[in-house]
């Protein structure tokens, strides 16, 4: 059995350490941002609200296929009169002006990101807002130097892009795919979830203080339907998602058929492995980072940690010590390290996979934590026993909720590893570079962190295998992806 650590008492404790909501401004509404404005939809309007406390944000408009058309043409007229023709040094102008701006804004960005999403401010201030910042800056770079991207010698934009981003990173997720398609010459239409609208908004601001060009970055509100009007339209020629794998599947049979390119980056279930000659606090913080990192609301969290037999029991030790001390509470207080969960319907979805964990058998431990009585929230938690006949060691629970496992030998943990329908990400931790190189072979996984977890850089290209779909988004790779190659 693992002694379960008491909960210990600090020499101190933390103060409260709010960040001021004053430098965000939040309207009572917003329209929809088409054609270099902000213009009313034609459907009716939803609200939005902060996680953390229940309360009501703004309403926003949620585009109709009327609407979707007008973003579509606003995006075709802007693409065939202005962006495509304008060299790619001019372009670069305009990528690195949005850069600046963001930079610039970090901060105004950050809270918003943290009031409208629910994750802590130290993760939007210091690692949302800077990356996403990071993306225009790489790819303003490449605007000039498209005969380098591998597609020929005179490689062409593809058109108009139709972008579809979640709702975990919703900044991070924009500047991942707008950067990239503005940098080849492509004009944007992109849907925020409706649950994290308010930054890809605050950016349409953004893109009419750097002078963009109306037309060539449009941005509309609205919830499935409006996410399904953009894939069917007929004028939009790459389709670039985000987003669970069921939703991923309904996109592939809508675009099937026709000459769409298409990009998913779907869910995960990735393996965290740790062996028995791991620095096994460097590995505890790691793992930590991994699973409760923005709440596990992340597609390549390390949800399911495989641990080498004859450590796991020293390992689960140093776990539990190690979440005890973790801070659950108000996003805005620098201190929070788990805030709240996105939504109502999230939270059921993680309660109920949880209660099916412990009635399957699994061993359910969270610290001792008291949880605001406002809001959406959820414990950081780990499962113990697990086998991989657990739905929680088999489905993707986008929550703060682990799955403990463990392996004999290297051989059982590939194989324990690459049994999921999921191939996004995995971790490995070990001492020895050989055995590094030799499961980063193996494993069927699109990112494979040696040492370390859940790092991310514009320069790196993401995407997985399998059922966490195709294409890759960073890098040169997802620059590629919005050019068409010429000889």
């Amino acid at each position: 059995m693992v002694k379960v650590p008491e909960k210990a008492t600090p020499f101190f404790a933390y103060a409260p350490a709010p960040e001021s909501r004053a430098i965000v401004d939040i309207a009572a509404s917003y329209g929809l941002f088409i054609d270099g404005e902000f213009v009313e939809g034609h459907a009716k309007s939803f609200k939005t609200i902060n996680p953390a406390t229940e309360e009501v944000l703004a309403e926003l408009s949620e585009a109709d296929e009327t609407d979707v058309d007008l973003a579509v043409r606003a995006a075709r007229r802007a693409y065939t009169r202005v962006w495509s023709r304008m060299p790619g040094s001019e372009r670069a102008k305009y990528l690195f002006r949005i850069a600046r701006i963001m930079q610039e804004r970090g901060r105004e960005l950050a809270v918003l990101e943290s009031i409208d999403n629910g994750k802590p401010i130290k993760e939007s201030r210091d690692i949302d807002i800077p990356v996403a910042a990071a993306h225009f800056f790489y790819y303003a770079g490449w605007a000039d130097k498209l005969s380098y991207a591998g597609q020929g010698v005179n490689p062409q934009p593809l058109g108009v892009a139709g972008q579809i981003i979640p709702w975990n990173f919703p900044l991070l997720m924009l500047a991942w795919k707008i950067a990239p398609a503005l940098a080849a010459g492509n004009t944007v239409v992109l849907k925020p979830a409706e649950t994290t609208s308010l930054t890809a908004l605050l950016f349409a601001e953004i893109c009419q203080q750097a002078d963009l060009p109306p037309g060539v970055v449009n941005i509309i509100t609205g919830a499935g339907s409006t996410g399904q009007a953009l894939v069917s339209h007929p004028d939009v020629d790459k389709i670039a998602f985000t987003g669970s794998t069921e939703i991923g599947k309904s996109i592939a049979r809508t675009v099937a058929g026709t000459k769409k390119r298409v990009t998913l980056e779907l869910g995960g279930k990735a393996a965290n492995i740790v062996f028995d000659d791991a620095p096994l606090d460097q590995a505890v913080e790691g793992i930590v980072n991994g699973i409760f990192f923005n709440q596990g609301h992340v597609c390549c969290a390390g949800s399911r940690l495989l641990v080498q037999e004859s450590i796991a029991e020293e390992l689960l030790e140093k776990l539990k010590r190690r979440m005890s001390t973790l801070r659950v509470g108000d996003p805005l207080d620098k201190n929070t390290d788990i805030g709240a969960i996105n939504s109502a319907e999230q939270l059921r979805k993680i309660r109920t996979l949880s209660e099916i964990g412990e009635a399957e058998g699994g061993e359910r431990w969270s610290p001792p934590c008291d949880l605001p009585e406002n809001g959406f929230w959820f414990p950081p938690t780990v499962f113990t026993g697990v086998t991989q006949a657990h739905r929680i060691a088999r489905e993707e629970i986008f929550g703060p909720v682990l799955s403990t496992l463990t392996f004999r030998t290297p051989a059982e943990a590939v194989e324990k590893a690459n049994n999921t329908p999921f191939g996004l990400s995995a971790g490995v931790w070990t001492d020895k570079g050989s055995r590094i190189l030799w499961m980063a072979n193996q494993l069927r996984a699109g990112v494979v962190w040696a040492n370390t977890f859940n790092k991310f850089d514009p320069t790196s290209p993401f995407g997985g295998y399998k059922e966490s779909g195709y294409g890759r988004e960073g890098g040169l790779p997802g620059l590629a992806a919005y050019l068409k190659g010429t000889d």
